[in-house]
């Protein structure tokens, strides 16, 4: 007797063969996903993601490093990927050109400064030395809305920088900086919190964020001990977003799509625990971006 889990298996493969042209392609089909920095939850969550896709017969995933959402956006629309994690609020889903795989997790803003700093909220930043994300990153959009929000002005307030995640850390302990914007889970390793870093409340920021800048912001909070021995704080989250090219196959949509719903379990890691949305009814959620074809046929069949 066949599962349910089983016949869905197969239809799959049937239209993976037929969109390879009937068994003409020789071996299984690779896609190529942007994803981001080393260290971060984009590039972490890809290499689970490519685990997973090589126990099946007819997909690879090949991860992709870049500085994140913008570079991924790029490179999607210009087809050097077929794939790309990015933030939800760095799509625009009228001009974007591309469509959904699914909503697949929380971002947390996290403003870091060193544990002496005097600086308690993100407006008592003006004229200081701020990383807002790696250049390309989505992190260094949310980062110019925060500052935004927070009644700054980062061209004339503020001493920008766009520093990839691991050069920032070390510009930070060295005192080059006085702060560092990272999106991402938690805990992220590359921050040392609470030893020689803190978190930056950034509560009160979501409904401005909200009224100026759009829905796609949420409140949320980096639970105690998420950093072990660090205090609870407040901020603000952002999902993320998978995305695919419009001419990426159905039948191939489907497949990422099934890895999503089947192996979520195997795809969480560590620092986006708890921050998942790898559920069906909760991946179809795409911040008004339109589902792949494939994708959704794949959500319908396993609604039932």
């Amino acid at each position: 007797m066949i599962t349910r889990r089983g016949f869905l298996a197969l239809a799959a493969a049937g239209a993976l063969a037929a969109a390879a042209g009937c068994g003409s392609r020789s071996g299984p089909a690779v896609v190529r996903i942007a994803s981001g920095e080393y260290g971060g939850l984009y590039h972490a969550f890809a290499v689970l993601l490519a685990r997973a896709a090589a126990e099946t017969d007819d997909l690879r995933i090949e991860p992709v490093v870049t500085s994140g959402s913008r570079e991924n956006l790029d490179l999607l629309a210009r087809g050097e990927v077929d794939l790309a994690l990015t933030l939800a609020d760095s799509v625009d889903p009228m001009t974007v050109g591309a469509v959904a795989i699914g909503r697949v997790y929380e971002n947390y803003l996290q403003l870091v400064v060193r544990a002496d700093s005097p600086v308690g909220a993100a407006g008592d930043l003006r004229g200081m030395r701020v990383n807002l994300g790696a250049e390309g990153s989505g992190a260094a959009l949310t980062g110019e809305r925060l500052m935004i929000a927070a009644g700054l002005d980062p061209a004339s307030d503020l001493t920008v920088t766009h520093l990839p995640l691991e050069a920032a850390t070390e510009a930070l302990e060295g005192g080059s900086i006085d702060a560092l914007l990272w999106a991402g889970g938690v805990p992220t390793a590359a921050l040392d919190i609470p030893a020689r870093m803190r978190l930056v409340d950034l509560s009160e920021l979501v409904s401005p964020m909200r009224d100026r800048f759009g829905q796609v912001y949420d409140p949320v909070t980096i639970p105690a001990d998420a950093y072990p021995g660090g205090p609870a704080v407040g901020t603000v989250g952002v999902a993320n977003l998978l995305l695919a090219a419009e001419g990426l196959a159905d039948a191939l949509a489907a497949e990422v799509v099934d890895l999503l719903l089947y192996r979520a379990a195997d795809l969480v890691p560590p620092e986006a625990s708890g921050t998942q949305f790898l559920d069906g009814r909760s991946l179809i959620t795409t911040a008004g971006v339109p589902l792949h074809l494939g994708a959704a046929q794949a959500y319908r069949r396993w609604h039932g």
